[in-house]
Order: structure tokens, then C-alpha cells, then sequence
């Protein structure tokens, strides 16, 4: 597609569309879904099956609430539908020889599910991609570096979206750290995208090659994604610092596209691509919608994509929805992710999620920032400990650090951890080349 001409002090890729009222917005998106739902059920069979035994219809669809009528799907659904009968499976609403391109989850929580796309879905996810990008600050006399995953990976075909806009696009991927810093100093890219454990650990390293972050590289904004950092104000803050540069989170997930989420200047949620997903509040134990602004399962429909829909598709992520004007101009709602419900622990009955841990960690004095959970069962309660690394140089005593990180934890969560453990700079071994793993889960669950 031809390049769109905008004047690169325009604020909006696209203002009808970020702009637009919420009254027609929401018009917009009920055409969209009732086209999608007739879609789903004409050429999908699995939805056909599913409505069919849920007794709904889609002529049912008359508002944007008659969707709660209707059936959720998970990942089990997509698990347990996807290569039967064909390769794509009874999800899938299109022939194979129609799909140009397929990504599929990193299997984390099981068998990696298929995500496919026809070229009219490849085209807009780049669309969005460009206008995401757009927002974030690039501009077509942007460098980008690319430095996600381009194995299967959802967010790798991204690039094509900056690209799109009309920046130059340098295809990285994941690669070591020593060659990805070549790059910065060669190349002096102005944008780069990885996930925020990896842009802490990137910065950290090109300290220990004698660089400075600020002064040898020419990067002024870092998108990152995969991980909830980038919405942590003290990890946010932390690599901004480390870099002398605006960090801007992006969110995505291979359910659907790479990002279709992201923030803006005003740092308050993430503006998801409402002309394109209908997103819903449930309660994770009842399925019951929530009013806006309530905290509970983030659940979305696709209102374009034809490879695969996606209706009512329960994320597992925790969060609420805010659907007020925001301070940059935007009506499209902003989702907050506080954390994922199968790693929220409860604590002398307080609800804890890994995110929590990674405030307090990042915006204490004297850390590395590195940290692990991990929670267990001991006398029938759950406990957790949290380990976490001292500052390169630190001679503070192991014990001192253990108590004030422990002190904090209190204060911000409300519970105190089982046990701090200390380790020296370097030593946890959390640090990653990309997405680190930091919680251990040892919770015996029936």
C-alpha cells in the first residue's frame, strides 16, 4: 500500500478514527460485529456448532450487549480445534490456499496455538501498525530497529509496519547483545523495539563495554512489549534514565496481531484499536460483564480479522478499561493489564500480582532492578519469597538489603514476603537476551 502523506508534526495517523466520537465509534463497531458474528457463523465451524448450542443467533446481535449472550473461547478452544479436520482447524474460516502467513503463540501455557491471516488481515494489522508507531513518536526520518523475534513470533512482522510509515526499518531480530550494540553504534538508530527486562539488561551491558547509553547510541524512544514493565512507572523510569530516552509500552498478543495496543504521552493505560477489537470486562470466576472501569478478565472480539475471529476470546489477563477522553486526545479506551490470572498468589487473603513485586523492586534505591518470585505451599497457606540482586558495587549488607526490600514489599502490597534473598550484581541469572521468566510457581493445585 501507497505511503500515507502526513505532515510529521501531525499529531494523529489517523484522527477520524483516534478522534472519533464515542457515540459513533461504538456505531461503527456494531455494524462491525454483527457483520462478524453472520461471518463467524456462516463459514466457521466451530461457531456455528457453539452458537448453535448456546441457542443464539447472529441476528440476536441488535446492540453491543447482546454479545454477552453469546459463548467464550480460551486458549483450550483454540488447543483443541485447531488441525481438525484441516490444518488450521474448525476455527479457521477460510481455505488454507487464502492464508498468506501464520504465527503462532510461544506455548508457555501449553501447546502453541496457530494464528492465521488472509493478505486483506495482514494489510490491516500493518496499517496498524503504522499508525501505532505513528503514535509513539516514529516519524519516516526515523532509523527503527526491529529487535523482536522473527520465529513465528507474532510482533516480528511489525516491522513491516514501520516500514509502512515510511521510517527505515533495520531487521534485527533477537540476536546477541554484542552484535545488537554494533548496530546502535554503527547505525546510530534513532527508535528500537525489545521487551523491558532486555532494554534494562541491553543498557546495563553496553556500560560494562565502556559505552554510554546516553551519549554513544542516538536512540530517543524504546517500544517494549511481552512483559508488563513498560506501564510500571518504576520501571518505566528506570530505563528511561538508563538511556536518556521515552519509553513507550505496546501491547499485543498472537490471538489476534502483533501490537494492537499503546501507550501515549500521558502514560494512563494503553489505547487499544477499538475500530478493530470490541473489548469486554468480565468477572474471572462468574464470566459476569463488568461496568467499565471495574477490574476483572479482559476478553476481546475481532470486528475484521476473517482468517480466524475471535469472539469473546477470554485473554487471562487482568486489568480494567477506561473509556473516558484521555489528556492526548484520543476516545479510543485505554486497557490497564495489572497482571495475568494464572500468576495473581494470595496472601493472608491479599490478592498479589508479580507486578506489584516489580514496582517496589525497580523504584528501590540500591537494586539492579533484577528480581524472581517464587510462591509455595507450606502449612495448607501460600507463601513467597522474592529474590533480588544489590546494586554493582553495593557493600550494604545482605541482611540490611533483605529487610528495607522486605519493609517495602509490606507497604505496597499489604503482605510481607516469607524471605528476601540477596544475591550480588550479576548473579541471579534473570537477566535475558529478550522476555526473562521471572516467577516460579510451586503452588500444588487440584
Amino acid at each position: 500500500m501507497a505511503l500515507k502523506n502526513i505532515p510529521y508534526d501531525q499529531k494523529y495517523y489517523d484522527p477520524e478514527i483516534e478522534c472519533m466520537p464515542r457515540e459513533e465509534l461504538r456505531a461503527m463497531q456494531l455494524e462491525r460485529l454483527q457483520e462478524m458474528v453472520a461471518y463467524a457463523y456462516e463459514n466457521t465451524v466451530w461457531y456455528k456448532r457453539s452458537f448453535d448450542e448456546a441457542g443464539v443467533k447472529p441476528e440476536d446481535i441488535r446492540a453491543l450487549e447482546d454479545l454477552e449472550r453469546f459463548p467464550f473461547i480460551d486458549k483450550k478452544t483454540e488447543r483443541d480445534t485447531q488441525h481438525v479436520g484441516s490444518f488450521f482447524g474448525e476455527m479457521c474460516s477460510v481455505p488454507e490456499e487464502e492464508v498468506i502467513f501464520m504465527a503462532t503463540s510461544s506455548g508457555s501455557t501449553g501447546v502453541p496455538t496457530v494464528s492465521p491471516f488472509t493478505q486483506e488481515d495482514f494489510d490491516l494489522w500493518q496499517d496498524t501498525e503504522a499508525r501505532l508507531f505513528w503514535q509513539a513518536g516514529m516519524r519516516p526520518n526515523d532509523r527503527y530497529v526491529h529487535g523482536l523475534n522473527f520465529a513465528l513470533y507474532v510482533g516480528g512482522p511489525d516491522v513491516i509496519g514501520a516500514q509502512r510509515l515510511g521510517a527505515l526499518a533495520i531487521w534485527v531480530g533477537a540476536v546477541p547483545s554484542d552484535r545488537l550494540l554494533f548496530v546502535l553504534k554503527q547505525y546510530q538508530p534513532t527508535i528500537i523495539w525489545t521487551s523491558p527486562s532486555y532494554a534494562w539488561t541491553l543498557g546495563e551491558k553496553a556500560k560494562e563495554k565502556g559505552f554510554d547509553p546516553k551519549e554513544d547510541f542516538n536512540i530517543h524512544t524504546i517500544i517494549v512489549a511481552g512483559e508488563p514493565g513498560g506501564s510500571i512507572p518504576s520501571t518505566r523510569k528506570a530505563i528511561e534514565e538508563l538511556w536518556g530516552a521515552k519509553v513507550v509500552d505496546f501491547f499485543g498478543l498472537s490471538d489476534i496481531y502483533g501490537a494492537c495496543a499503546a501507550a501515549c504521552e500521558a502514560h494512563d493505560g494503553l489505547h487499544i484499536v477499538e475500530d478493530q477489537i470490541l473489548v469486554e470486562t468480565v468477572d474471572p470466576e462468574t464470566g459476569e460483564v463488568l461496568e467499565p472501569g471495574s477490574t476483572g478478565e479482559l476478553v476481546y472480539t475481532t470486528l475484521c480479522k476473517k482468517a480466524r475471529p475471535m469472539i469473546r476470546f477470554r485473554t487471562g489477563d487482568i486489568g480494567y478499561v477506561s473509556t473516558e477522553p484521555c489528556t492526548c486526545g484520543r476516545t479510543l479506551a485505554r486497557i490497564h493489564v495489572t497482571g495475568r490470572k494464572d500468576e495473581m498468589f494470595i496472601v493472608g487473603a491479599v490478592n498479589v500480582f508479580p507486578t506489584d513485586v516489580e514496582y517496589v523492586v525497580r523504584a528501590e534505591a540500591g537494586l539492579t532492578g533484577e528480581y524472581s518470585i517464587r510462591v509455595y505451599d507450606e502449612n495448607y497457606s501460600t507463601r513467597y519469597e522474592v529474590s533480588v540482586e544489590r546494586a554493582q558495587g553495593s557493600d550494604e549488607p545482605f541482611d540490611a538489603v533483605a529487610a528495607r526490600v522486605g519493609a517495602a514489599l509490606k507497604a505496597h502490597t499489604g503482605v510481607r514476603p516469607a524471605k528476601v534473598i540477596v544475591y550480588d550484581a550479576g548473579k541471579l541469572g534473570t537477566s535475558s537476551e529478550h522476555k526473562a521468566s521471572r516467577f516460579i510457581d510451586e503452588r500444588v493445585r487440584p
